[in-house]
């Protein structure tokens, strides 16, 4: 969270976030405050999850469409934390703070268990249930009517649209190769059964586990997006939460496995032209020039950790290197999907 930020947060705005719902803050667990503050609080026994965001960050409205979109989710079917109406019956509240605001909502807690890439959870039963959610989760979502609010078109993001003042004067070039891509992407077409509101960051970070289910949560970056970018995320952060630092042909090996067990649950609930698998490799690109431009927007760059400094290092050796996150052969992952 930006510092200025952080200066506006107190003890005081996170208990009336919570009396808003009948909530008790006092033993409240902090679980994030990278881009919002996530609390998990409690309304008896029952645990759920508050979150606050700034108003620097998503205006309401943009708020209140992803709540919106994802009680919708949760009414078709789809593992998703049903969010709750305020005791005055909304699903937004505000509490203002130094000429700004901070947004208020309320989720039920995921049922389940956090699956860490390095569990013998984190297997090809699972890849296939990743896919399998998400590609249900796309087949209903074209049916979705947004109200008189609706989401942001994935061009209309801060990092993407202004990119170039994120990124010091020697990534220029990087900054330009992000901008072409732009231009290759607002060409593809966008119809309906291709492109529509996903979740956007489904990494393993953003379900639990339960019965050989997922249950996702963190819609904070959904957008109108190609639903192939909604599988290629998954690719992407698996890969390099397993073998990022390995070669090219290393992380290529496990990513083919990835994705065809991914692809067979995925179209077992969603049909998707097989074109548009061929296409990942251009999401796989925006996820890096993404990531890159979020390091130089959110961290102090003089003082990364090691971690840190080693993700900018691989995502810029990638760019300038025009090499992708993987690389498969996606005729021969389609043909092996398709004869089982």
């Amino acid at each position: 969270m930006e510092k200025w930020v952080e200066e506006l947060f107190n003890e005081d705005i996170l208990r009336r976030a919570a009396e808003f719902y009948g909530g008790d803050s006092s033993n409240a667990k902090k679980l994030g405050d990278f881009e919002n503050y996530v609390y998990e609080i409690h309304k008896g026994n029952t645990p759920y999850i508050l979150r606050l965001t700034h108003s620097s960050h998503r205006n309401k409205e943009q708020v209140e469409a992803e709540l919106e979109w994802v009680n919708y989710l949760h009414s078709q079917g789809v593992n998703v934390s049903l969010v709750s109406h305020s005791n005055e019956g909304n699903l937004v509240e505000e509490i203002p703070a130094g000429g700004s605001a901070f947004y208020v909502c309320l989720f039920d807690k995921a049922p389940g268990v956090p699956v860490s890439v390095k569990s013998d959870m984190m297997n090809p039963l699972l890849y296939e249930e990743w896919g399998r959610t998400i590609g249900k989760m796309h087949r209903v979502t074209k049916n979705y009517k947004q109200a008189h609010i609706a989401r942001e078109h994935w061009y209309e993001d801060d990092l993407l649209k202004n990119m170039s003042s994120y990124l010091p004067k020697e990534d220029a070039g990087i900054a330009l190769e992000g901008k072409e891509l732009m231009g290759k992407l607002l060409s593809l077409p966008t119809e309906k059964d291709e492109y529509g509101l996903i979740h956007s960051d489904i990494h393993s970070g953003n379900f639990f586990c339960h019965e050989g289910e997922i249950h996702v949560f963190d819609f904070d970056d959904s957008s109108y997006h190609w639903f192939a970018s909604d599988i290629a995320i998954p690719l992407y952060y698996s890969t390099w939460a397993k073998v990022g630092s390995k070669s090219l042909q290393e992380r290529s090996v496990f990513g083919e496995e990835f994705l065809t067990h991914f692809l067979k649950g995925y179209f077992r609930e969603n049909t998707l032209e097989e074109v548009w698998i061929k296409r990942i490799p251009l999401f796989l690109k925006l996820r890096d020039i993404i990531l890159y431009s979020v390091f130089h927007k959110k961290f102090d760059m003089s003082h990364l950790s090691e971690w840190e400094e080693g993700a900018v290092k691989g995502i810029k050796a990638r760019l300038l290197q025009d090499e992708p996150m993987v690389s498969v052969d996606y005729e021969k992952i389609l043909g092996h999907v398709k004869s089982e």
